[in-house]
């Protein structure tokens, strides 16, 4: 077989001499193939590999740019050695428990080509052999039975057009339970295993059997579509809509998607609830999550707090000259209702002083309590408040010391605290909200800050406008723009956006703001790069990578963050020592973002590091984050995207020095008043706009932002009501 590096799938088959290096499933081995004058260096998931293996596998050819040509594995299958040097070279990998080198040697002299025969059917034989005794013969049939189930689980799986990598996850979370399982409910690796979704488990049940109009298959796509509202913001699902999904998704009966939902609900996996005219349907989680903070937001607000009085005028003329700030008539009734409420939500855009009045209140409270905590849902929104507050601030996470699956802190083990600021907190959607109210003892006073106008959570719910809209607790909107933000065209033009006027286009020198009018998007794109490339840098003094982030409200596209992320890579960092994952390509100096939760290296999805080092034949990284080094192994690398575009919906709680947006109407589904408007106040020193006026123009002019499934609004009236009872 002729070595190429065609990048088309092709098949190879040969015996495993060594391993280069493991790490789970992930291997790198140097592979016998006939035909081929030198060892095959092949990567990629193989199950159970030893030397001696025989695999067949399916993938592609790959050049390396230090280790040459590589054959990467998509799919494989490992048997058994047949030959005296293949069984002897297994035995000596050590995988089979009781047989060293030597004795491997020995045992394959006695009994040659039967020898694995002898190890499944006829053990007792190996007791002919000088050294084997009758527990080492027991220790040999028992790892023999292991790694047959090894065996037997993935040659089942491969079967059903599982992949390789997939198998492997399957077999790491059921073990020898793994075929069970599967057989039992396929559906349930949807659930149960990371990167499987519903229609591949589907599709795997399909071949196991399972009747298209089975009630199992109705309940997990029922689950399964009730995920991906979820997924889109909502809090519930509209019974009748739910219906209507399942069946163009499923296509089965709606008898037999009635009688599916009921078996969820007697499961306790769904809530049906009358909501006004509709019926709204929940996810027990977030059903739960939600009517819980509408009845903790009311029990806050109503219970007795146990801070001292302090006597308000007297209060007000302290902190304006603890902290040399004439404050204004809002940011006063702030701080009034900082003092008086147990529960206070404090609202304004940039430059209307929400940091000012966040450092005044903490300085009226800490007068009464010193047991004052200030959170935020993410990390680089914590570090900001704990920079300009000067106070040690936490992410909700770490504050509530989430370990192992599950948060430390909760209802039987709550926070010890007089006081909780809780910023940026259009961003907690309302699971984490639920989870950060049953952690705050009712007699605590909790104050929320935020921008309304930013874009709501990624995650379901709209807890900040639920709240507001509600009209049950105490909000103070502060709206005058200060006389220092208003020399900032940044500010000011985002005020213009969040009224529905057209922001000041005019560029001249001394601005912040910048537009530049490009029609066409690949225009729009050398454009960027030579904005961030050079003459940023040049006019302005800022570093292209750590300074300047591009933020685009589309991921595909030309101009969108995956294509923007490979072209910006070539043009700031184009050589260096590489990684590649799949069709990325990790290099030394590239900026990166974390997406995907890793509690256990304290990371969080929308983080942003920058690679320090990367090890491409034990496929690892180092990246640095927030002044520390965090070291990636081989099957988390998938958490890690290049950064140097991200969407504005990655960048929510994040400031940037410079801030490039490209704007443009093929973003037309995107194109929302909120949206810019997050985007643009992104920005701490300069803002470019690249695109197109009539772009701005039409997300200025949409204000319709797609409404969210939500009852806490709701929820929150008719708690107030039972409060009066």
């Amino acid at each position: 077989m002729k070595e190429s590096t065609d990048k088309s799938t092709t098949t190879l088959k040969g015996q495993i001499e060594r391993i280069t290096y493991s790490d789970g499933s992930f291997v790198i081995a140097k592979v016998k193939v006939p035909l081929h004058k030198d060892l095959v260096t092949v990567v990629g998931n193989i199950p159970s590999p030893a030397p001696g293996s025989v695999l067949s596998m399916r993938g592609e050819w790959a050049k390396h740019p230090k280790f040459g040509v590589q054959f990467k594995v998509t799919d494989c299958t490992c048997a058994v050695p047949a030959s005296i040097y293949g069984i002897t070279k297994y035995l000596q990998s050590g995988l089979i428990k009781g047989i060293g080198p030597s004795m491997a040697q020995r045992i394959v002299e006695k009994f040659g080509e039967r020898t694995l025969d002898v190890i499944e059917h006829s053990a007792e034989e190996l007791l002919t052999i000088e050294g084997i005794g009758a527990h080492r013969v027991k220790m040999i049939q028992d790892a023999w039975s292991e790694q047959r189930e090894i065996r037997d689980v993935m040659m089942f799986l491969q079967s059903y057009d599982v992949s390789t990598a997939h198998a492997t996850k399957i077999f790491q979370k059921y073990g020898s339970e793994s075929i069970a399982m599967v057989k039992e409910n396929p559906y349930r690796l949807s659930t149960d295993i990371t990167g499987i979704g519903f229609l591949t488990a589907d599709h795997i049940a399909q071949k196991l059997g399972v009747d298209v109009n089975s009630q199992m298959r109705a309940e997990a796509g029922i689950l399964h579509i009730l995920k991906e509202f979820n997924n889109e913001g909502h809090v519930y699902c509209p019974h009748d809509e739910l219906i209507k999904k399942s069946n163009d998704v499923l296509h089965i009966s709606e008898h037999i998607l009635l009688a599916a939902l009921q078996s969820l609900v007697l499961g306790n996996r769904i809530v049906i609830e009358r909501l006004d005219a509709e019926l709204g349907v929940y996810l027990v989680g977030f059903y739960i999550s939600e009517t819980k903070v509408a009845a903790k937001l009311m029990s806050l607000r109503h219970s007795q707090s146990r801070l001292e009085p302090i006597p308000a005028d007297s209060a007000l003329e302290w902190v304006q000259k603890k902290i040399s700030v004439v404050l204004a008539e809002k940011q006063k009734e702030a701080i009034k209702a900082a003092i008086s409420e147990k529960l206070l939500v404090i609202t304004g855009s940039p430059g209307t002083g929400k940091t000012t009045i966040t450092k005044a209140i903490l300085e009226v409270l800490s007068k009464s309590t010193s047991k004052i905590i200030l959170t935020a849902p993410t990390g680089r929104a914590a570090k900001r408040i704990s920079e300009t507050t000067g106070r040690e601030a936490k992410t909700i996470h770490r504050l509530l010391e989430y370990m192992s699956g599950a948060f430390q802190r909760n209802e039987n083990n709550p926070l010890d605290c007089d006081v909780v600021i809780l910023d940026e907190a259009s961003m907690v959607d309302i699971w984490l909200m639920y989870h950060l109210l049953c952690a705050i003892p009712d007699y605590a006073t909790l104050i929320i800050v935020g921008d309304i106008n930013q874009l709501p959570s990624v995650g379901p719910g709209s807890v900040l406008k639920d709240i507001i809209n509600s009209g049950k607790i105490t909000v103070v909107q502060l709206n005058e723009i200060f006389r220092q933000a208003q020399k900032s065209m940044i500010i000011m033009n985002a005020h213009k956006i969040i009224n529905g006027d057209c922001p000041n286009l005019e560029n001249h020198p001394g601005t912040d703001f910048f537009f530049i009018n490009k029609d066409d998007p690949d225009e729009a794109q050398d454009t960027i790069v030579r904005l961030i490339k050079d003459r940023i840098p040049r006019k302005f003094g800022f570093r292209p990578i750590s300074d300047v982030q591009v933020l685009t409200p589309m991921h595909r596209g030309a101009i969108g963050t995956d294509n923007l992320n490979m072209v910006l890579q070539q043009a700031l960092n184009p050589d260096g020592i590489e990684l590649v994952r799949g069709n990325r390509r990790f290099r030394v100096g590239d900026k990166v973002m974390q997406v995907k939760n890793n509690y256990d290296k304290d990371v969080f999805n929308g983080d942003i590091g920058i690679v320090e080092r990367v090890d491409s034949v034990n496929q690892t990284a180092v990246v640095r984050m927030d002044e520390r080094n965090v070291r990636y192994e081989s099957g988390e690398l998938d958490e890690l995207v290049l950064s140097y575009a991200v969407s504005i919906h990655k960048s929510q709680g994040s400031e940037y020095p410079v801030v490039v947006i490209p704007l443009f109407r093929l973003h037309y589904i995107m194109l929302q008043r909120n949206l810019v408007y997050t985007g643009i106040t992104r920005g701490k020193k300069l803002v470019v706009v690249v695109g197109t006026p009539s772009a701005l123009s039409a997300a200025i002019n949409n204000n319709q932002t797609m409404k969210r499934n939500t009852w806490l609004s709701n929820r929150l009236v008719a708690a107030a009501a039972l409060a009066k009872e």
